[in-house]
């Protein structure tokens, strides 16, 4: 008879921690900050409680949002999916208090369009602990998938799970009532080109004005008509001439080169230059030996490539506060990165940053929670245009803050900034949460 309440509170327990487990599956997942085509929908969904709980089923509304880390990839390409459950259907139906971290979510997001398929997404054993009738915190499921077909892909959230692990291993699966729930994200995926292995060299690495240059190309289109011309900076000079590939996609033609500004010679397939489809530039050099008339003296200058650099305009950033009990959005700017090319050749740059977990007073705060909004500017005159990162989750993985496409000449002078923002728990103990956010550029 000794053991019968040990029994009695077990079961009392169980039931407690079952209905705690419903609440939590009908609504949910750590709330991420979402990318701007990312929309939240309503979906009616239908949780089975464990058994032992004694609680029937529970019919409801839940909000859901798919965000992804790449709304433009190619085929080939992995994306990042993260499932939030963004409004639960109920709160802590019990007067328990729930303690942290005992919630651990599954689940899947479904796939249409362009691409079929579902994705299996899971999330972290985390949660902000939960008082009693109070709401539950959200969970984020995480997972990827490998794009296979051009074309828009949309995404929708799926049945998901949450076991929580608290005096017994208890799952709650809740599946979406009429399936597929509305779309929530849809991802626009471009077919990825063969990679372009054509190449040529020069017989020579510089001429007299007017001088052939012997044009050895490979890996062309076997049988195509292959344009050999002069470079001067990104622009066709007038010197040009064809050759036809042969049956191995191998050639060998002669170029003259009369203009005195060539830089440098390119070949290619088609009616005008194409970098999927063409070669080079070779660096030419063309040797001017005009004689100098008598009585005059002849100027020569030489323009020296420099370095990639970037500088911030300063190295603290602070958030607005957010209260206890609430928590939500702590916003800020970052400070402004001014990035200088001033190397001269084709190769472009990339900005990319991570950031730590935010740790305080005996807590922190994930790293996942931080999200931004870039943008960049780039001064008159330069030969690139910067391209702004995507909106979205920074987290230790990083993401673009800004970059530059590579091209036949880069350079100039730009600058990036992004609005922030820290999705900070309602219940994180007060105090001060740092993070350091590290800034790449290559």
């Amino acid at each position: 008879m000794g053991s019968t309440p040990q029994r009695s509170r077990r079961r009392r327990w169980s039931a407690l921690l079952g209905a705690a487990a419903l609440a939590v599956t009908a609504g949910g997942a750590l709330a991420t900050p979402a990318a701007a085509a990312s929309v939240d929908v309503d979906y009616p969904t239908h949780c089975v409680p464990p058994p032992i709980a004694g609680i029937p089923p529970i019919d409801g509304t839940t909000t859901g949002k798919i965000t992804v880390d790449n709304a433009t990839p190619k085929v080939g390409d992995t994306v990042t999916v993260t499932y939030t459950v963004v409004k639960p259907a109920a709160s802590n139906p019990t007067d328990l208090a729930l303690p942290a971290d005992i919630m651990t979510p599954t689940g899947k997001v479904t796939l249409g369009g362009a691409q079929t398929g579902s994705v299996t997404v899971a999330g972290p054993k985390k949660n902000d602990p939960v008082p009693g009738k109070g709401p539950f915190p959200s969970f984020s499921m995480t997972g990827t998938f490998t794009v296979t077909a051009p074309g828009a892909i949309t995404l929708s959230p799926g049945d998901y799970n949450i076991h929580t692990s608290y005096i017994l291993e208890l799952d709650t699966p809740c599946t979406v009532t009429n399936p597929p729930a509305p779309v929530s994200e849809t991802v626009t995926a471009s077919a990825d080109p063969p990679a372009n292995t054509r190449a040529i060299s020069l017989g020579s690495a510089s001429g007299a004005p007017g001088a052939a240059v012997t044009v050895t190309g490979s890996d062309f289109t076997p049988g195509a008509t292959v344009t050999l011309a002069g470079r001067s900076g990104a622009a066709q000079t007038a010197d040009t001439a064809t050759v036809t590939a042969d049956a191995q996609g191998r050639f060998s033609g002669s170029l003259v080169v009369g203009d005195r500004t060539t830089t440098g010679v390119v070949a290619y397939e088609g009616s005008a230059w194409n970098a999927e489809k063409g070669a080079g530039p070779v660096a030419y050099v063309v040797v001017d030996d005009t004689p100098v008339p008598d009585g005059s003296q002849k100027l020569t200058t030489t323009v020296k490539a420099g370095t990639l650099s970037m500088s911030q305009a300063g190295d603290a950033v602070q958030l607005s506060a957010v209260d206890f009990g609430t928590g939500g959005a702590s916003t800020g700017t970052l400070k402004t990165v001014t990035v200088k090319d001033f190397r001269g050749g084709p190769a472009g740059w990339s900005l990319t940053g991570k950031v730590s977990d935010f740790t305080g007073p005996g807590a922190k705060i994930p790293a996942g929670k931080l999200s931004w909004t870039p943008a960049c500017a780039t001064k008159a005159g330069s030969p690139s245009t910067c391209r702004a990162g995507s909106a979205g989750v920074v987290g230790s993985a990083g993401a673009t803050l800004a970059s530059a496409p590579d091209a036949t000449l880069t350079g100039g002078e730009f600058t990036a900034d992004a609005q922030l923002s820290l999705d900070v728990p309602a219940f994180t103990p007060p105090g001060t949460y740092t993070g350091v956010l590290t800034l790449t550029l290559t």
